[in-house]
């Protein structure tokens, strides 16, 4: 039942970093590539192999490089959910030394690439790279033809330094995405956030519904997540919410952007938060500390 406490940043608390395409990309750069959904720790340790060579390399970009939408959505129709949406993602590397996110966008021609070809026509013609990190279990290139170490090979012959991380283990089993998504579908918020090495989190727009909750003297707020976002498993959680606007009365921890309060969330098809009243319109973002209640 319980959790730790992370307070989740309200929209405009930061300066983020930029979202680009990869004609827009700063250059040259140094890249963590992969998808990176959810940055848990396996992912931060890929970066980190960017940002910590930042110093020696100053002309290069830190940089994640990322595709969108998912391979798997374009090649095999399936709907993928994502741990972190883009935006939700700036949110999450600014702090890790990232100076860009580039997203590339995936095609059915670009799947058709061979792995030189990739690596010529993206890593070296669109962003210049001069360093680039994966995991070892990296796979790029026509049917998944090219591996971290043919990366390596070819990355070579092209100037660029190319470092493969090992994949991070945990007990039996490594930390993934996958993991994080089975722990959150059973309601298990603790395993997610240990994984994750944060809460996880999700935010939306509070939109009008019936009115039942405040007839009832309990006023909820109707939250609208982007159909993108995965959520956990159905039930009722403790909650942190920020709220974006004008003060309520009992409001906590206030800051120029928003206000911190406690709150149940309700997740069912609509995520219904049970907390203050809230007008239709407000944004709001937050995350769920403690496994759901029984």
């Amino acid at each position: 039942m319980g959790g730790s406490i992370w307070l989740p940043l309200p929209l405009g608390s930061v300066a983020l970093i930029p979202l680009r395409s990869p004609q827009e990309a700063l250059r040259p750069t140094a890249i963590a590539l992969g998808s990176f959904d959810g940055l848990h720790q396996g992912h931060r340790r890929v970066i980190a192999a960017v940002t910590a060579a930042a110093g020696n390399e100053a002309a290069a970009i830190p940089t994640v490089v990322s595709f969108w939408p998912h391979p798997r959505e374009v090649l095999h129709g399936e709907a993928r959910l994502r741990l972190d949406l883009p935006a939700e993602k700036l949110h999450l590397l600014e702090p890790l030394g990232i100076e860009q996110l580039v997203l590339v966008p995936f095609s059915r021609e670009l799947a058709a690439l061979s792995p030189e070809a990739f690596v010529e026509q993206v890593l070296v013609g669109q962003l210049a790279a001069q360093r680039v990190a994966v995991g070892d279990n990296f796979r790029f290139g026509a049917g998944r033809s090219g591996d971290s170490q043919a990366l390596a090979v070819i990355g070579a012959r092209h100037g660029i330094e190319v470092e493969v991380l090992p994949m991070l283990w945990d007990g039996e089993e490594r930390v993934s995405s996958s993991r994080i998504r089975r722990a959150l579908a059973a309601g298990n918020l603790a395993e997610a956030a240990r994984l994750l090495d944060r809460p996880y989190r999700f935010g939306g727009r509070v939109v009008r519904g019936r009115g039942l909750g405040r007839e009832l003297g309990w006023p909820t707020a109707n939250l609208q997540v982007d159909g993108r976002k995965f959520l956990p498993q159905q039930g009722v959680y403790a909650a942190w919410v920020w709220l974006q606007g004008e003060r309520l009365a009992g409001e906590r921890l206030a800051s120029p952007t928003g206000f911190l309060v406690a709150a149940v969330v309700t997740l069912l098809s609509t995520p219904l938060l049970a907390t203050l009243a809230r007008d239709a319109g407000a944004e709001v973002s937050g995350h769920v500390p403690r496994n759901k209640t029984q």
